[in-house]
């Protein structure tokens, strides 16, 4: 009797541990997530602009891939759509612009550059780089979007309603390929977001 009261509590403290480890797991997932905290997009003259803030921490795993000399780019995509009633939203533009993020050893400095993708801010000459002297600086830069221009309505009806579409994500595909590998199922690896936002109108003067 006494043995199958010790296996029975074995089982039972094993399933407790089971049913604990399942309900940490999203937890931890969404802690690596990424947070939009702020999005707005303003027509300004015949420009639209975006300005974005996003919320989220490196995890240990990734910080530690920085240390060791690997750069992270992060990916910033905008769609600008055409709300239209009677049929599917027409797609006006769509820019891209990514962010790289790299440690120095030499310097102890942390460097950013962006860059504009596929026709997005490249069309504009957009390559711009800033040196901080802490992570924290540096990612602030990564985190906060700050009137990105991300299209013209010049030739458009100005009663039209417009809205921007927003994606934020770490590239993977940008890592070295043994990383690449190493991050599937990785949930660490894994900081993105998304949101959408109509296009207001500039304010009256």
């Amino acid at each position: 009797m006494h043995c199958w009261k010790s296996e029975a509590l074995r089982r039972l403290r094993c399933c407790v541990g089971l049913v604990l480890l399942w309900l940490a797991a999203p937890l931890a997932q969404a802690q690596n997530a990424a947070d939009l905290l702020q999005l707005r997009a303003d027509r300004v003259a015949n420009e639209v602009v975006l300005s974005a803030s996003v919320g989220f921490e490196l995890p240990a795993v990734v910080e530690d891939a920085l240390m060791k000399g690997i750069p992270l780019f992060f990916m910033l995509e905008a769609d600008l759509l055409q709300e239209r009633w009677y049929w599917a939203d027409k797609r006006v533009t769509g820019v891209q612009r990514q962010l790289r993020l790299a440690y120095q050893p030499l310097t102890r400095r942390w460097r950013v550059n962006a860059t504009g993708v596929a026709g997005g801010d490249s069309a504009q000459g957009l390559a711009l780089s800033q040196n901080f002297e802490t992570l924290a600086e540096a990612m602030a830069t990564v985190k906060q979007i700050a009137r990105w221009r991300v299209g013209e309505l010049a030739e458009s009806e100005p009663t039209s309603k417009y809205r921007v579409e927003f994606r934020f994500r770490l590239d993977l595909g940008q890592l070295p390929r043994p990383f690449q590998i190493g991050t599937i199922g990785q949930s660490e690896w894994d900081i993105q977001t998304s949101g959408r936002a109509p296009v207001r109108a500039e304010a009256s003067k």
